[in-house]
């Protein structure tokens, strides 16, 4: 009997950068090795505990599906927080989602035909390639430089790229994976753009809170293309509640919220318990974000001065969220990162990083740089700073 084929669709599916080396983490943590993980956005901040209380707290005897748009009083709470945020929109111009990565995926199922474009300043999110190949659209990526902090590529950039197969453009705001907070003026450009070709512009804002260089200026508030913009949105990293796997679907194009509706009718609904978490974190005091925005912000600033203290390293200072995105000295930094796990360690410990090359879209792109999550306590991330310099000092593959 011949051997069952795997779909062509299952075989473009890119391994995630981020999770791609956890078996080498595993090994490496067997071994009794200490690792320290840069590599995901999984923050080590307690969420908070009156979210937590809610779900403990909550009574109910049968645990049903909710509206597949979600529970009307979560999104009712979220029409408070945005306003909150100056984004103007009511309950049903929103769509409860499993995640943020399902309000992605649905906007490309929805504005996109198999075969269309969609450009995306790279380096960018790795998980857009994923939802790309399951909605069968082709990621256009646009190059923006590690030298200038990964500002937004000149439009003529944009231009040369948009073809009549070009629907939308993607921006994550502040930035995943390069940290860059988006100005009033480059989301103005993109205002230009979006008008000038007719396009969608989706906007990926889950760090909207966290902005230590200027002030964050959502798409949503671009006024007179209110149809083009797409708002994906989701509490794991605001509230510091990863797991509970929800986000929003927000739009005020009418046509395009009854389309989405129907993809998630198709799933059926959201999950229970998230959203009445989510519910409750609405209600968090005013001053719930100062703490955690002011430990990022110490973090960021550890890291960045770790990193370019050691010779032949670059880091710019990321505007928000939390990443940062460094040059190394080496080779190749997909083996490098690999290295680290497999045959690296200093004083039983040792750091596990992203390497950049699965956040380009460029062929060849991103092979000496990496992807550092800053969500450890300052003393962890200085430990793991003390293993990168000690590795870069012996690493094979140096390059200078």
């Amino acid at each position: 009997m011949s051997k069952l084929k795997i779909s062509n669709r299952g075989r473009e599916m890119p391994a995630s950068p981020i999770r791609k080396l956890v078996p080498y983490a595993e090994a490496a943590k067997k071994r009794g090795t200490i690792v320290y993980h840069l590599n995901i956005g999984q923050p080590d901040i307690e969420t908070p505990k009156m979210v937590l209380d809610a779900v403990r707290h909550s009574e109910f005897k049968i645990l049903e599906y909710s509206h597949s748009a979600g529970n009307e009083s979560y999104r009712k709470k979220l029409v408070q927080y945005y306003n909150q945020v100056g984004v103007q929109v009511t309950p049903e111009q929103i769509i409860i989602t499993t995640g943020g990565s399902e309000a992605i995926l649905f906007g490309f199922m929805a504005c996109l035909d198999a075969g269309d474009e969609v450009i995306i300043p790279e380096p960018f999110y790795a998980n857009y390639n994923g939802f790309a190949v399951e909605a069968d659209v082709k990621v256009v990526p646009i190059s923006s430089s590690i030298h200038n902090g990964f500002a937004l590529p000149a439009i003529e950039e944009f231009e040369k790229a948009i073809t009549p197969r070009t629907k939308a453009i993607i921006i994550c705001n502040p930035n995943n994976p390069t940290g860059y907070l988006y100005s009033k003026e480059e989301m103005l450009v993109l205002k230009e753009l979006v008008t000038k070709h007719n396009l969608y512009l989706f906007s990926d804002e889950a760090y909207r809170e966290f902005c230590y260089e200027g002030e964050h200026f959502s798409a949503m508030q671009l006024e007179g293309i209110e149809d083009h913009v797409v708002l994906m949105d989701t509490i794991s990293k605001r509230y510091s509640a990863c797991g509970g796997r929800i986000g929003a679907f927000v739009t005020r194009n009418k046509a395009l919220i009854e389309t989405v509706m129907k993809f998630a009718q198709a799933r059926l609904s959201p999950p229970s318990f998230a959203q009445i978490a989510g519910e409750a974190a609405v209600d968090l005091p005013a001053d719930y974000f100062d703490e955690t925005k002011a430990a990022y912000k110490s973090r960021r600033d550890l890291i960045v001065e770790r990193l370019n203290a050691m010779p032949g390293v670059f880091c710019p200072n990321p505007g928000g969220a939390f990443y940062a995105m460094a040059q190394l000295p080496v080779d190749d930094a997909d083996v490098f990162c690999q290295w680290l796990l497999e045959s690296f360690e200093y004083q039983k410990q040792t750091v596990m990083m992203a390497p950049a090359s699965g956040f380009y879209g460029t062929p060849g792109l991103g092979k000496q740089e990496v992807r550092l999550a800053y969500v450890l306590n300052e003393s962890a991330i200085d430990r793991a700073m003390n293993c990168l310099e000690e590795a870069l000092k012996v690493y094979p593959g140096r390059t200078n």
